[in-house]
């Protein structure tokens, strides 16, 4: 029998602040039992566990998440993720429409946003 991955987990220095910014990225509910200050907190839906630990994120990320936009444009989402307090750190979007943005969350992690399914199919 093999191993199926239960939950990518996130160290963090705040679990709840984290995972309530990947909530809201998503659009999917924290678990209903975690709470502000809590050493963990988990985002069912997505399989994503955020851990409290003491130490600071110390260096470029091994794993990012690539999103890819249902609902609008590349753009109009990397707008929405910088309004939810994410940073631009990498502009790799091309005048043609085509590339991604890398963006970091609250506590600095990497991630990409993509072209929609719609912008892709253009």
């Amino acid at each position: 029998m093999s191993s199926v991955i239960r939950h990518v987990t996130i160290d963090c220095l705040d679990a709840y602040t984290l995972g309530s910014f990947w909530a809201e990225v998503l659009g999917q509910p924290l678990h209903a039992e975690d709470f502000p200050g809590d050493p963990q907190a988990l985002i069912e839906g997505a399989g994503l566990l955020f851990v409290a630990v003491p130490e600071p994120k110390a260096g470029k990320n091994r794993l990012h998440f690539d999103l890819q936009p249902q609902d609008r444009t590349r753009d109009e989402e990397v707008a929405r993720l910088l309004g939810l307090g994410a940073k631009l750190v990498d502009d790799r979007r091309n005048a043609d429409g085509t590339g991604w943005a890398v963006l970091a969350d609250i506590e600095g992690n990497e991630f990409c946003v993509e072209r929609s399914k719609a912008e892709r199919e253009v």
